[in-house]
């Protein structure tokens, strides 16, 4: 494969299928990746949403599933694993949530499966479904994703929403002044009023920056490992179009290993998800002000 192919394979497989408004005003697909970045903010990656939304959909119904077959007696395979998966959720807010919220064990179970399947979009080769969305739409170029965690925006908009609740629950705990204080009022604190007043600024610079930086590291940390981990794939797929036998069976030994290694790293990064976000809620819990 010549190193603009490769160059263009590579480009094309990290390209969303964006919809948005095009140059002409009119709205649609963008067929290249400078049309999509000129689409804007208001643009959508039909693909992130669409598998977002799929194996969200699995995750409920799977866990339904599970819910109506329940039985006392000799449980199945889909009961033992929805009942592995939720003592384990279980034990893990109750070793680190030290607060009394009946949203926060659901809450986890969701983020923890929810992050896993999407992650574990990233062990299905390359090519496949890509392909499958060629012959769909008719177009060879078409743009085509498949692993929702590699969209800075989905990781983003996830880490968001458990922003939103940290910060509904600081005020609930605390109350307003309670949530101000704790942004004005440490780590530097004096008895004298003067001096008080005048470590308030430099307080809520701290506090502020280490606020904000809980969603941002949330984000960033799960989209970087899965961005990463796509790439390395595709690198591999690379391989393949050579020419070359060796390098090719190279390829199928490097891809096995790495999706082997990978499983770990899909695991690892929907429990830091679901650990960080239950410590920043019990964090949020804690009225110690």
């Amino acid at each position: 494969m010549a190193a603009e192919n490769a160059s263009g394979y590579i480009q094309h497989h990290l390209q969303n299928l964006t919809f948005g408004q095009l140059g002409n005003g009119n709205w649609g697909f963008a067929h290249t990746a400078q049309e999509a970045k000129e689409m804007g903010f208001w643009a959508f990656h039909v693909d992130t949403l669409g598998w977002s939304v799929a194996l969200g959909v699995i995750f409920i119904l799977l866990f339904r599933t599970a819910a109506k077959k329940a039985t006392a007696g000799q449980p199945g395979c889909l009961q033992n694993f929805v009942e592995i998966m939720i003592e384990f959720v279980d034990s893990s807010v109750k070793d680190t949530f030290h607060g009394r919220n009946p949203l926060i064990a659901p809450l986890a179970l969701t983020i923890f499966v929810w992050v896993f399947l999407m992650n574990a979009m990233d062990l299905i080769p390359v090519d496949w479904i890509p392909h499958v969305a060629r012959l769909i739409s008719g177009n060879e170029n078409v743009f085509f994703r498949v692993v929702p965690t590699t969209d800075p925006n989905a990781t983003l908009g996830m880490a968001l929403s458990v922003f939103a609740l940290i910060i509904f629950y600081s005020i609930k705990v605390k109350g307003l002044g309670g949530f101000i204080g704790e942004l004005t009022l440490h780590p530097f604190g004096s008895k004298n009023l003067l001096v008080q007043a005048l470590l308030i600024p430099v307080n809520f610079l701290l506090e502020f920056v280490t606020l904000v930086a809980k969603p941002i590291s949330l984000a960033l940390r799960l989209f970087g490992n899965m961005y990463a981990g796509e790439l390395v794939f595709i690198l591999i797929a690379v391989m393949f179009g050579s020419g070359l036998l060796w390098l090719g069976g190279l390829g199928i030994v490097l891809q096995w290993a790495w999706a082997v290694f990978h499983i770990l790293i899909i695991s690892l990064q929907a429990f830091i998800f679901m650990m960080l976000t239950i410590v920043y809620l019990s964090m949020a819990h804690e009225d110690n002000h």
